[in-house]
């Protein structure tokens, strides 16, 4: 498979046309990539544990399957604290945990940890709105036939909150494409490096503004997705 900056390197074509900045579409294109690999990323990895922690909380509050008031307080209280911290403060507070991972906190790798990291608390609050907005006569009517607590989780909880969720997915990773720029101010690549070093540091505002219409069509790129997932999970059900 060819490297990516074999892919992208423009310079030799766009040279006669662009003289000095025929760098800037091939950097462009591999910043956006950049992007886009941390935000898919991290977004999975961030479902992959908020999701569980989601469900813990409404299954556990009063009066669900799996009541428990005690652990609900106590993982309510984890992850508002969690939510609390700013992202850039979560970002350098990351850095040992991010070394110890990835062997460095430099780079589109190493910014994939705290991006996750930031993400996690939101999830879960995210999904828990979702499955608590879940008629209660639903899993009544499941637990009068007879069905297990994981077959309420595993068949009514999640497929009945699946097209909320699925918007929550479009909301999380458009909040950590505006995380992942933030992280390029350390360093952390993508579309925020190539802003804050070309873009701010060397002066050129033409790279500012190529960065902001980038990402705002990775944004709509990413809501326009989610509609459209989110609308066919419903029109399969009708």
């Amino acid at each position: 498979m060819p490297e990516i900056m074999e892919i992208i390197d423009l310079n030799s074509f766009l040279t006669p046309y662009l003289g000095q900045n025929a760098w800037v579409p091939g950097a462009v294109l591999f910043a956006s990539w950049e992007t886009i690999y941390m935000v898919f990323l991290s977004t999975l990895a961030s479902y992959l544990i908020g999701m569980p922690l989601a469900i813990i909380l409404v299954t556990s509050d009063e009066g669900q399957i799996l009541e428990n008031p005690q652990l609900n307080k106590i993982l309510g209280s984890i992850i508002n604290a969690a939510r609390s911290l700013p992202f850039i403060i979560l970002l350098i507070l990351a850095i040992p945990f991010t070394r110890w991972v990835v062997g460095t906190s430099i780079g589109t790798v190493a910014s994939i940890i705290p991006l996750s990291l930031a993400a996690i608390p939101f999830v879960a609050r995210l999904v828990e709105t979702s499955l608590k907005e879940i008629d209660w006569g639903l899993i009544e009517a499941a637990l009068s036939m007879g069905a297990s607590n994981w077959e309420i989780i595993r068949k009514v909880l999640i497929p009945e909150a699946l097209p909320s969720i699925i918007l929550g997915v479009a909301i999380t990773a458009i909040n950590l494409v505006g995380y992942s720029a933030m992280a390029g101010v350390l360093g952390g690549g993508g579309l925020g490096t190539l802003a804050y070093y070309h873009g701010y540091m060397r002066y050129q505002t033409a790279i500012m503004w190529i960065t902001v219409v980038v990402l705002i069509v990775i944004v709509q790129g990413i809501q326009v997705l989610g509609n459209k997932a989110a609308s066919n999970v419903i029109n399969k059900r009708r």
